[in-house]
């Protein structure tokens, strides 16, 4: 199952203009920000990402509730953490 899960952008990657670091779930994951590109983010800002891609700006608030349904979801949530650690760009 792929769920849409958020982040919060913490730095822009010199490399490309639309990769980003974002902090999912503790983890550090390198997200493209391309479809974005109007929103003007900052780091702090709250995305939702699936696949990899930041597809839309949320607020802290929002990223509260979407992470708190997650949650609940129990099992499919866990299976989604797991996967995004063994990701090849997930940081510690």
């Amino acid at each position: 199952m792929c769920l849409g899960i958020p982040g919060q952008v913490v730095e822009f990657l010199d490399e490309h203009e639309h990769l980003a670091r974002a902090d999912v779930a503790g983890v550090k994951r390198v997200i493209n920000i391309g479809l974005l590109e109007d929103e003007g983010l900052v780091c702090g800002d709250w995305v939702l990402i699936h696949v990899g891609f930041a597809m839309s700006k949320i607020d802290e608030a929002e990223a509260a509730r979407a992470l708190e349904g997650l949650q609940l979801m129990g099992r499919a949530y866990d299976e989604e953490v797991e996967a995004l650690l063994g990701s090849p760009v997930a940081e510690p």
